[in-house]
């Protein structure tokens, strides 16, 4: 290890599943919705004592209702750091003209888009492109959803739950184009997604072997990062690691968010609450 190793390249803080709304709590399913804001809050005054390129919140930022955006999203007010922000499930309880309307609420310049820093490219993922929820009412990408998760169903499928979601052949398509060129400018990938893939779970992406097929066939992909589980998860394939990390709202007052280092061979996370430190070798 060389001197040089010790210092980041940069850090980026990491939150999932705040989950707020201004509803009872409901114990006997670990969901304390309206603590969120405060637990959040906490976090990013965390997040404001470190030198951080970014945060990033993996989705759920709300439990349902379209009036919840007002007072999660203004907690991100104080965040001196830029604030990426993408969708889960959740993201999409809400009333059926607010739909389309939901990565722009989440201040997304695209449905689906990368970025880069250095040698690292960072690309953002919706997961719930094809579901049964975050369409428009008669968008055919919900007919398309409701005939795969039948499949899965047929099949058996852990994750056949209609909470879950899946990638169209666009965003797929895209994902594949921008990982050959990550590849061919010799750069280091980590994917943001409201969705695990590995190791299996009720959680899981509906497509999730074709897109693990997918990220094994790019020897740039480093990283997965995830929410959705809520007790967390992680797995590695090859030199590709898998994590999940801890869901926000699932107690009264302990916390639960990461700040991840980057350095040339691995990213170091620093887990604050319930959240796990890990080192991610490359």
């Amino acid at each position: 290890m060389t001197a040089t190793s010790t210092t980041p390249l940069f850090s980026f803080g990491i939150v999932a599943d705040p989950q707020y709304a201004d509803i009872p709590a409901r114990p006997e399913m670990n969901r304390f919705y309206a603590e969120s804001t405060k637990k959040l809050a906490a976090a990013i005054d965390a997040f404001n004592q470190e030198d951080l390129a970014f945060v990033v919140t993996l989705g759920d930022l709300i439990d349902r209702g379209w009036e919840s955006f007002d007072a999660i999203l203004g907690c991100y007010d104080h965040l001196r750091h830029r604030s990426i922000l993408l969708p889960g499930n959740h993201d999409f309880a809400v009333e059926p003209e607010h739909l389309p309307k939901v990565h722009d609420r989440l201040g997304m310049p695209a449905k689906w888009y990368d970025f880069s820093l250095g040698e690292f490219r960072f690309i953002v993922l919706d997961g719930n492109d094809v579901s049964t929820f975050a369409p428009p009412l008669g968008d055919p990408r919900r007919e398309l959803a409701t005939a795969r998760l039948e499949t899965l169903r047929e099949a058996g499928a852990l994750n056949a739950q209609d909470w879950n979601g899946s990638f169209s052949n666009e965003q797929l398509s895209w994902l594949r184009a921008t990982l050959a060129k990550a590849d061919a400018m010799q750069e280091q990938v980590v994917l943001f997604c409201h969705y695990p893939l590995y190791p299996a779970n009720a959680h899981n992406m509906w497509d999730a072997p074709e897109v693990l097929k997918l990220l094994a066939a790019h020897h740039s992909v480093r990283a997965w990062f995830c929410g959705h589980n809520h007790d967390g998860n992680y797995g590695v394939i090859g030199n590709t690691h898998f994590v999940n990390v801890k869901g926000m709202v699932d107690t009264p007052d302990q916390n639960a968010f990461a700040v991840a280092d980057v350095y040339p061979d691995r990213i170091a996370l620093r887990g604050f609450g319930r959240e796990l430190n890990r080192v991610l070798m490359f």
